[in-house]
């Protein structure tokens, strides 16, 4: 399964300046619980920004443009075709297993489509300062809430 996790604002943004709008303990518990024990994907930029790397008790995955997927120590890293591969391949060796895609804007709006589910906390509240969005789930038509 694929699933995108995100918070997101009243106009579905979600940072400014490489950093998430708003830091929410409870929903960083949320963010922790939900990930822990399975992969999270995202971009070279959010991996950058996360203040402890590799996130303990998960797959780190990072998307780079990098010719070959490589294996380190800690992570994961490839070009955006590369992981889609992987990601397919792995679920359909397993269909129990779980990718979590974690950010940034561009990651989310290109694996969307992949999606099987996406966690959302929604912050009621329009924020001034916002560079990247995640796509607005309410125009699509295509996503139920459960």
């Amino acid at each position: 399964m694929i699933s995108a996790i995100v918070a997101v604002d009243n106009n579905w943004g979600i940072g400014y300046n490489g950093d998430l709008l708003l830091s929410i303990p409870d929903d960083l518990k949320r963010f922790k619980a939900i990930t822990t024990g399975h992969n999270v994907v995202m971009g070279k930029n959010t991996w950058e920004s996360l203040p402890k790397k590799p996130l303990p008790n998960r797959i780190n995955i990072v998307i780079d443009y990098r010719d070959t997927i490589d294996y380190l120590d800690d992570y994961i890293i490839g070009n955006l075709e590369d992981i889609s591969n992987m990601i397919k391949f792995s679920i359909e060796k397993d269909p129990n297993i779980e990718f979590f895609i974690m950010g940034g804007g561009s990651i989310y709006k290109q694996l969307l489509p992949l999606c099987d589910r996406v966690y959302l906390t929604k912050i009621y509240h329009n924020f001034e300062n916002v560079d990247t969005f995640f796509p607005n789930l309410d125009a699509t038509g295509d996503w139920v809430s459960a």
